[in-house]
């Protein structure tokens, strides 16, 4: 039997903030990429630097999720955990240190995700679901440059900037901008074709840490529903 709990106005917030959340992950997606071109000596940007050599990555982050006319409509917390190729760990509640709400976990071939509320997961294959080129943008050795245009964004407020923003119409998103502070991925505010803005901001980052290979792969619960089939591996 699934949990009772009344979330009131918590339960549109939730949903906008779910809705952010996968915009984010499309753009957060890119980091377990197998393999991106670092361009020539010059003509790199700090988002190509950072992810040379990248193999893991995990951070806590909070998320700020406002319309176009900036008013708040949601908010969150949780972690993050990235293992490249293509595996990522996404555990979020409705703010820290509170009981998580959703579990996602991308295994190399499905999307999982968990409602902890209703007792209830979903499978997708990764393919489907993850960003608007999905092939382009977990497929080993692909250019970051193919379907993304990437410019230095200048400093500003304490922060180095990356914008990335996609060459597709049909993309979920209409930029990203990645702030850097020290070398090290601090932010994260990603703009949809709306205008609805969600600012993720990390924290205890950690680049290439350890990390148990069960983080990053899902066993279904007992007592929880499954729906949709799983792509085997």
């Amino acid at each position: 039997m699934a949990r009772a709990r009344c979330w009131c106005r918590a339960g549109t917030a939730m949903t906008d903030f779910v809705r952010a959340l996968r915009r984010a992950l499309a753009v957060l997606v890119m980091l377990a990429l197998p393999a991106l071109s670092v361009r020539a000596a010059g003509d790199g940007t700090l988002l190509d630097t950072y992810l040379k050599d990248l193999s893991t990555w995990s951070a806590d982050f909070t998320q700020v999720t406002e319309d176009e006319r900036g008013a708040r409509v949601g908010t969150g917390a949780g972690r993050l955990v990235i293992v490249r190729p293509g595996r990522f760990r996404w555990e979020s509640s409705v703010r820290r240190g509170e009981p998580p709400v959703q579990l996602m976990v991308a295994d190399g071939k499905n999307l999982w995700s968990l409602d902890y509320d209703l007792e209830q997961a979903t499978v997708k294959p990764q393919e489907e679901v993850l960003p608007q080129s999905p092939a382009m943008l977990l497929a080993g050795g692909s250019d970051l440059r193919s379907g993304f245009t990437v410019e230095a964004g200048g400093r500003r407020d304490g922060h180095d900037w990356v914008v990335v923003r996609p060459k597709q119409a049909e993309s979920d998103f209409r930029e990203a901008r990645f702030g850097f502070r020290s070398g090290v991925l601090a932010l994260l505010v990603v703009v949809d074709k709306l205008g609805q803005r969600s600012t993720l901001t990390f924290s205890n980052v950690r680049r290439n840490p350890a990390v148990d290979p069960a983080l990053v792969s899902f066993t279904l619960p007992q007592g929880v529903d499954l729906i949709g089939t799983p792509v085997p591996p």
